[in-house]
């Protein structure tokens, strides 16, 4: 990314391109589904369920992906951002969850993982009571972390493909927020013998708390492939420097990081997720916590925009 890297000090911009990953607009989650569906398709399930924000590109990805292998698709939306108006509801995700057939629940709770998986539970148990086969999808982060798999063989895709450039990476810089991405990019890094650097930017909560996520997901990991990959707690580098106000609420960093890309490169970020890494990075490069070749994880979640085009441009 040549005339974005103008704008920062000391870094040479990459971005790796995993919103075009190819289903349902694409995005991270789609690495992460190939895991939960192969399992679900073994269980001989017919019935997906999953839980997340009204915007979430994770419940967009597992309708989409539930269309393409025939299974039905129960979404629960959870009330995460506050004082959101009737487009943020309707538009961006929400509108293409709805075209891909899925079904809504409500659940009115923004920050209450176990009880979002728990309400999950109660409706898998009333489809099971009408002879369906229910797979759930987890949010919490006490489950075995599946969907980080995904990411470890993303790392052995990313290491191939800078091989094949003759590119080297010092530094990679991902959102962070159910932390099963960012933990899944680590534990790879590490297993496959690369010390490039990863520093996973909070658009959900702090450092302090998301630090104990990742560890918690690595901790797992390790268990469930019976593997050490030597990550120290020194590598799990988090900021949440561009967190405030809060999930999916925008701030000034936030919108300039989304501005500035689209302008420079002709690349849309997203408002949760991937414009508050953004505004991560740019932190990071100013304050020289960064530099050298550093590679943007582009994680998706453009239909996010769409909902919330007054936020951004409230005049119009």
């Amino acid at each position: 990314m040549e005339r974005l890297s103008r704008h920062l000090d000391g870094v040479s911009l990459f971005v790796k391109r995993d919103d075009c990953t190819g289903l349902g607009f694409g995005g991270n989650k789609v690495r992460q589904l190939e895991y939960y569906f192969g399992q679900a398709i073994d269980e001989e399930a017919d019935t997906i369920l999953i839980t997340g924000a009204v915007q979430s590109n994770f419940v967009r990805t597992a309708a989409a992906a539930a269309a393409r292998v025939g299974m039905e698709c129960h979404i629960q939306l959870e009330e995460r951002v506050p004082d959101v108006d009737a487009l943020h509801r309707s538009s961006g995700n929400v509108l293409l969850s709805r075209l891909l057939g899925a079904t809504f629940h409500c659940y009115p709770t923004g920050e209450d993982e176990s009880g979002a998986d728990a309400r999950l539970e109660e409706i898998a148990e009333q489809l099971r009571r009408h002879g369906s086969r229910p797979y759930i999808i987890p949010l919490g982060a006490a489950h075995e972390p599946l969907g980080s798999l995904g990411y470890i063989d993303a790392v052995a895709e990313l290491l191939t493909q800078l091989e094949q450039q003759s590119l080297r990476m010092d530094h990679l810089v991902v959102t962070s927020g159910s932390g099963s991405t960012h933990a899944g990019l680590l534990f790879g890094l590490r297993a496959f013998g690369s010390q490039i650097g990863i520093t996973g930017v909070c658009p959900r909560r702090d450092a302090h708390s998301q630090q104990r996520r990742v560890a918690g997901h690595l901790e797992k990991l390790a268990s469930m492939l019976d593997l050490d990959p030597a990550v120290t707690p020194e590598d799990i580098r988090l900021t949440d420097v561009s967190l405030a106000p809060g999930y999916g609420r925008l701030n000034d960093a936030t919108v300039k990081a989304l501005q500035l890309t689209a302008r420079c490169e002709g690349l849309f970020l997203d408002p949760v997720y991937t414009a508050k890494a953004m505004a991560g990075l740019f932190h990071l490069a100013e304050h020289d916590q960064i530099s050298g070749n550093v590679l943007f994880w582009h994680t998706g979640g453009q239909p996010a925009l769409f909902g919330y085009g007054e936020a951004l441009f409230p005049q119009v």
